[in-house]
């Protein structure tokens, strides 16, 4: 790949959540205080909301982390599970033997007695949701009766719910008026503007080892900004594939074109029609990276030539 090229020792724009990776955007350093002050005061019920891209899952996984120490940490990535599977999964979670064939009140209680167990250590059970918005309705309530189980001073378990804004639709409803109203802190992530677009950029490539100069030109970020829409996921997407055309080109700085263009090979990026000049750039790129450049790029030129 490229790494050798700009001098990293791993990519830095991968898709998958790395906390090594987390930069303290104001939008996420906002999310945890208000998770972290949340569990403090005890509450039953907490929610965090955004769009596809905007790092939920990353900010999910960075709350595990930091609080493995002060609570038994229950965790559940899909959650479109029955109230008996969910009963079943945070049992699992909670390492509670003796699970199978028994009925749901026979569970029930194992997961109660588990609980107390826990309070008497002085920890409380942090449940943790990703794609929280797949959650099936009558589920909810299995959530709901898991938060009444309480000491006259201290609740039993938290549930910390990560959704799309599909959720917070869900919660609309009078159905889950009882959950609605149990969640008393939450927060809604937003898009990045462009400074800290520039900022998130150049943060993950030094923490892949980058140590040149500036790696993506000042018009290269706005670009980065313009297609993306300030999505994270959507920038690394962006940036990875500018890479791979800079690095086809045999050129060391991310430029403008670059951006362009992967814009244009991604279905999800706001992208404009391109021009005669983006043909020549691709052209110019498969001359000067040989088969490299030839084997990464031909699908595109392809898709601009029929």
């Amino acid at each position: 790949m490229y790494l050798y090229h700009y001098g990293l020792r791993e990519l830095p724009f991968t898709i998958t959540p790395n906390t090594s990776f987390y930069f303290g955007l104001p939008s996420h350093d906002e999310a945890m205080q208000v998770l972290t002050t949340a569990l403090k005061t005890g509450e039953g019920f907490i929610k965090v909301t955004g769009e596809v891209g905007t790092g939920k899952t990353l900010l999910c996984r960075k709350l595990l982390n930091e609080t493995q120490d002060s609570f038994e940490v229950a965790y559940l990535p899909n959650p479109a599970l029955s109230p008996d599977e969910i009963r079943f999964a945070l049992a699992s979670e909670l390492k509670i033997r003796g699970i199978s064939n028994i009925n749901q009140q026979q569970l029930s209680q194992k997961i109660q007695l588990k609980l107390l167990e826990l309070n008497g250590k002085g920890k409380s059970v942090l449940l943790v949701i990703d794609e929280a918005q797949t959650i099936p309705w009558e589920s909810f309530e299995a959530l709901r009766l898991f938060t009444n189980l309480e000491t006259e001073s201290r609740k039993l378990i938290h549930v910390v719910l990560f959704g799309q804004p599909e959720l917070d639709q869900m919660l609309k409803s009078d159905r889950l008026r009882q959950i609605r109203q149990r969640i008393t802190f939450s927060y809604k992530l937003r898009a990045l503007t462009l400074d800290e677009v520039r900022a998130y950029v150049q943060h993950r490539v030094r923490v892949a080892g980058y140590k040149g100069k500036q790696l993506f030109t000042p018009s290269a970020v706005k670009m980065l900004y313009k297609y993306s829409g300030g999505i994270p996921r959507l920038v690394n997407i962006l940036s990875h594939k500018s890479l791979m055309l800079t690095y086809g080109l045999g050129q060391q700085e991310v430029g403008k074109k670059q951006v362009v263009y992967a814009a244009k090979d991604t279905d999800s990026a706001k992208a404009e029609s391109l021009g005669i000049w983006a043909i020549a750039l691709v052209l110019s790129s498969i001359s000067l990276a040989g088969l490299f450049g030839w084997y990464w790029l031909w699908p595109i030129v392809k898709g601009q030539l029929q």
